[in-house]
């Protein structure tokens, strides 16, 4: 066995390049062993090293990792790592381990440093060091060449999802090609963001859950079709080209209908595609072979082969309804893209000329609109004025009848409700219940129409101003009252939406609703969190008819022909012109009829309702044995946020049932939203808006990734904590480092291996084999957060804390090691566990597993992997009906070991025992116990820091063991039937330890006399507020228990 020393080169005048100013540690634990075989011509050494960097910052970059220097001789080699890092602002610094061949002597230790450079903070977004360009095969070759070094997320991150995709490793077929017998395809659509769009934390948050799911079922053997594509955002982008237009000095009307789509077209190709970039960096493993575009040609074509097929079953209609209007766009906009907000108004009292009744309204602009006044039929107030006529404030005499209905809040206001059933959604609802005109006084861009009489063409809040202030004149006006209000805004153009009767295209919904209703009801379609099972009842049970027409010129126009040069009362719906022409002759027009085509288009959501299935080939490959469409449809998860359930779900499930006859998905897996740390929601306006990118670049996308999943219960928000995030950059950062050229994982540790292995193997690989299982079951179950964490939480705790520690003992002969067969299954289970962990892992943080995994041996990949992989590795568990070896013995037997070194500890850290310093005990235990305490009794001397000469174990109730409890010490009862006893002299010097609390009790008797002195004084007590004095009286009492605990320890000394 070799030994091993560190040098520090920061100062070393042989280094002229080192960087005194800045201050690295670590601590190097290094093993060697000769290898089971030779490999080519070279015997060699495997260097297993775990390296603790402490104290390094979070801002350095690594300029270059590893240098290598190797002096080989009589076949031997040995090997020396320079982990060099640069600072953002002071420059280079090193340390150099060296290591010497107990045969081969030792060696010159030599560094290979660059020069010292200084980089401006604006470019730590760059990488600083990359692999080189190289063809995929050549990967595995680059990656081992340059070795580990500290966590740079930049370096390797990229290149390596270049692989994978060039590779071919996220198509359904790169683990293994189709066959008879393969697994159920895993099918998971991703939600499509706006084609023109930037990546925000809602993005985030699904890119990562989703990737969890399918890298996991790829693992597994499942054939994976994570389908990406983007969505159109009908009145995003052509908001945005339509301000473009202005600021130019132009509009879309100006440059017409086809120009101005050839401009859209421009800006898609300019703007689009960053944000699939941004989806790549995060690690997404989605078949981008099969993106997606809603504007695609087969895309479009399914568009109008549904809106037709809808049609033909009686489901699409033309009619007029209330719809929420958007005087800037000029169109009507979904529920979805209306914001409420709390904003302060105004609440306008004012006459109607009956008797002198009064009524109050928050838009006095629409008194032109009304056609009713209503009271409630209880109101004593307007009980005789019920059936009576009212004259219409500046109406021009107009009269309108006076109504009862218990709608109406006798409290609020005046009681009495101007009825506008042309701009309230409420008022219509009352106007169709008792058959009230419809008066429409706003035209499409917010302005008032002739129907406003003297306030035609003023915009609508003019037009308020204006009204208001002729009826003051004319003596019509109560008061005004400041009034906070809910304002409907628009999401795109943010002006305040105008309800208005509309004449539009719907979709009837109430059959479709109840086909959805009943999928989930019977379990073909599960919603995760179940809890969202009753909102889903809820609205699919009270649905309205969907209007899916938008007055936009941007998206998939209506396939509907006006027959005629004018008018709109008949019309043919078509898949195209030609169709709509055949079927106008056929019902008698002329070959030469004129047909015009409607220039509405449909809503986004429609096209996006598609998704699942016209992705992957419908309609063109229904009923085509081998399609994609028969072979991925219906998909099996669909994963998004719940605030968009009914919007885009229900709307997926009732046109994927309606027009497939199926589900499109057998799982609705709903996240929550991202916000900030303390709860709220992210806004730009709070200032507490997170780009993920800007966190990608910081911190690395497995650390974003991970922090937002592990934050995750299904359907709760996930309030995101940087902190949190750095800190798991942190753990990547200061992971240990292995260079191990054997032992490959080839599969689970069978149980006649297990049985072979010692207590402490037993009890890692029956931790590690609880955690698959344990992790299998819960992402199957869609609990991924719970999973991930308690990945992490083993790797701490019981693999680093326990297994890593205990192997020592088994690998190097200064700490008991020697023992060939032990250290032979200590290699293996070293890496055993930190394989399968890395596999466990690999769904949260592709990167950086992905990266370490390389440098693990590996068994070759099979011949229809698309390459060499983790990410097309097998799951630790790849048959749920082969559960892995485990031993519940062993696990409890090394639970007494741990509770046994942890009882010590604690006595240590309780009598303050140097860190160093050994200490004695005796071990009381008996049985099966006793026999696991011996065997494994070099581990608790390393690990309870004992001194191996002055240890005993021994059987319960033994002379031994009598006399141990009878001398002057410290009883630890572990556990029933297990015991320690720490010899006193052996845990402090009774000379030091005497002088130690007798200084201590010194200063607290001092403390104590100046408190009591202090409260004693009346011009304290009696002057101070009551507060301050009864602080002072528990900060007494604490000081008097801390003397009294002084001296009980003091007379427990011995003399």
């Amino acid at each position: 066995m070799g030994s091993y020393q560190t040098t520090d080169v920061r100062s070393s005048p042989q280094h002229p390049h080192a960087a005194p100013d800045l201050v690295m540690n670590f601590r190097g634990f290094l093993g060697l062993a000769r290898p089971p075989v030779a490999v080519k011509n070279h015997d060699f050494f495997h260097l297993f090293c775990f390296f603790d960097f402490l104290d390094m910052p979070t801002q350095l970059t690594s300029y270059r990792r590893k240098e290598r220097a190797a002096v080989c001789g009589s076949r031997r080699m040995v090997t020396a790592w320079l982990c060099l890092s640069t600072s953002v602002t002071t420059g280079t610094r090193a340390a150099f381990v060296r290591h010497h061949a107990s045969k081969s002597g030792t060696f010159a230790s030599r560094s290979i440093l660059s020069s010292k450079y200084t980089l401006p903070s604006s470019r730590i977004r760059h990488s600083l060091c990359t692999l080189p360009a190289s063809p995929v095969t050549e990967y595995d070759k680059l990656n081992k060449e340059q070795g580990l070094g500290s966590y740079a997320p930049a370096e390797f991150e990229k290149n390596i999802y270049s692989w994978w995709e060039d590779s071919g490793c996220f198509q359904p077929d790169a683990k293994q090609k189709p066959n008879d017998n393969e697994k159920k395809p895993f099918v998971i659509p991703m939600p499509p963001p706006n084609v023109t769009g930037r990546l925000h934390m809602g993005h985030a948050i699904f890119v990562a859950l989703q990737d969890v799911l399918a890298r996991f079922h790829r693992m597994r053997g499942r054939p994976v079709l994570w389908l990406p594509g983007t969505d159109h955002a009908g009145i995003a982008t052509q908001l945005q080209v339509e301000k473009r237009l202005i600021s130019e000095g132009t509009t879309r009307e100006e440059v017409g209908r086809e120009k101005f789509l050839e401009r859209v077209w421009e800006y898609k190709t300019e703007q689009g595609g960053h944000i699939t970039r941004q989806i790549r960096s995060l690690g997404a493993s989605a078949d981008w072979s099969r993106e997606r575009f809603t504007m695609d040609k087969d895309l479009s074509e399914a568009v109008v082969e549904a809106f037709v097929r809808l049609h033909e079953k009686g489901l699409v209609y033309r009619g007029e309804y209330m719809v929420n209007w958007a005087p800037l766009l000029k169109t009507a906009v979904s529920d979805l893209e209306v914001e409420y907000s709390e904003e302060e108004g105004k609440l306008y009292y004012f006459k109607y000329m009956v008797e002198g009744s009064d009524v109050a309204t928050t838009r006095p602009e629409t008194i032109l609109g009304d056609t009713a006044v209503c009271v409630h039929p209880e109101d004593e107030r307007y009980k005789d004025l019920v059936g009576k006529k009212a004259v219409v404030p500046m109406g021009d005499g107009r009269t309108i009848p006076i109504i009862a209905d218990d709608y109406v809040d006798m409290e609020f206001g005046t009681g009495a409700l101007k009825i506008t059933p042309g701009h309230d959604p409420n008022d219509y609802a009352i106007g169709k219940k008792y058959d009230l005109p419809i008066i429409n006084i706003m035209n499409k861009d917010g302005s008032l129409n002739s129907n406003a009489g003297n306030y035609n063409s003023l915009d609508r809040f003019d037009a308020r101003e204006k009204l208001w202030k002729d009826m003051e004149e004319a003596s019509l006006t109560i008061k005004v009252d400041p009034y906070t209000q809910r304002v409907p805004r628009s999401q795109r153009g943010g002006e305040v939406i105008e309800p208005l009767v509309s004449s539009q295209w719907f979709v009837k919904t109430e059959g479709m609703g109840a086909k959805a209703l009943q999928a989930v009801q019977s379990g073909d379609v599960k919603i995760v969190p179940q809890r969202f099972d009753k909102i889903w009842n809820n609205w699919l049970t009270d649905i309205h008819d969907w209007c899916v027409s938008r007055q936009l010129w941007w998206g998939h126009r209506i396939p509907v022909w006006y027959v005629g040069e004018s008018g709109e009362s008949e019309y043919i719906v078509a898949r195209n012109e030609a169709e709509a022409r055949e079927k106008a002759i056929a019902i008698g027009h002329p070959e030469s009829v004129i047909l015009r085509q409607e220039e509405d288009v449909l809503d986004t959501w429609f096209s996006s309702g598609l998704w699942p299935f016209a992705t992957i080939g419908w309609p063109a490959s229904e009923g085509i044995e081998g399609s994609d469409f028969s072979r991925f449809y219906p998909g099996t998860c669909l994963e998004t946020g719940y605030d968009i359930l009914f919007f885009w779900v229900a709307r997926m499930v009732m046109m994927g049932i309606e027009l497939t006859g199926k589900s499109p998905f057998s799982v609705v897996y709903l996240h929550g939203l991202v916000r900030a740390a303390d709860g709220s929601k992210m806004s730009k306006t709070k200032g507490n808006v997170l780009d993920p990118m800007d966190t990608v670049t910081l911190y690395g996308a497995d650390s974003l990734r991970y922090s937002l999943v592990t934050g995750v219960t299904p359907g709760q928000d996930i309030p995101l904590n940087m902190e949190k995030v750095e800190a798991n950059r942190n753990a990547l950062k200061d992971a240990d480092e292995a260079e191990l050229t054997q032992l490959a994982v080839s599969g689970p540790i069978t149980e006649d291996e297990f049985e072979s292995f010692s207590l402490p193997e037993k009890y890692i690989v029956s931790k590690c084999h609880e955690l698959v299982a344990s992790v299998t079951s819960d992402i199957e179950k869609y609990q991924l957060g719970a999973a991930g964490s308690k990945v992490y939480e083993f790797l701490w705790d019981q693999y680093a804390d326990w297994y890593i520690e205990i192997s020592k003992t088994r690998l190097y002969e200064g700490l008991g090691g020697g023992n060939e067969k032990e250290a032979v299954a200590a290699r293996r289970v070293l890496v055993y566990i930190l394989d399968t962990s890395l596999r466990l892992l690999h769904p949260y943080m592709p990167y950086a597993t992905e990266q370490l995994w390389h440098h693990l041996p590996r068994t070759p990949a099979s011949d229809e992997q698309a390459a060499h992989a983790l990410m097309l590795s097998d799951w630790p568990q790849m048959d749920d009906d082969k559960p892995l070896v485990t031993s519940t013995e062993a696990v409890t037997s090394f639970g007494c070991f741990q509770a046994l070194t942890r009882s010590i500890r604690n006595a240590r850290a309780e009598y303050n025992v140097e860190p160093g310093k050994r200490i004695s005990a005796v071990v009381v235990a008996s049985g099966q116990l006793k026999s696991d305490l011996e065997k494994e009794m070099k581990s608790l001397v390393a690990l309870a820091k004992l001194d191996p000469e002055s240890v005993s174990i021994c059987e319960t109730g033994s002379d031994e063991a009598m006399a141990a409890a009878e001398e002057d010490g410290v009883q630890l009862v572990v556990q029933d039937g297990v015991e320690a006893f720490l010899p006193l002299s052996g845990l402090i010097d009774p000379v030091k330890e005497r002088k130690r609390l007798q200084k201590q009790q010194e200063k607290l008797q001092a403390e104590i006399r100046k408190l009591a002195g202090r409260l004693q004084s009346k011009g304290f007590v009696d002057k101070a507020p009551p507060a301050v004095v009864d602080k002072a009286k528990t900060e007494l009492a604490e000081l008097e228990d801390q003397a009294k605990k002084v001296e009980t320890s003091l007379d427990a000394l011995p003399v």
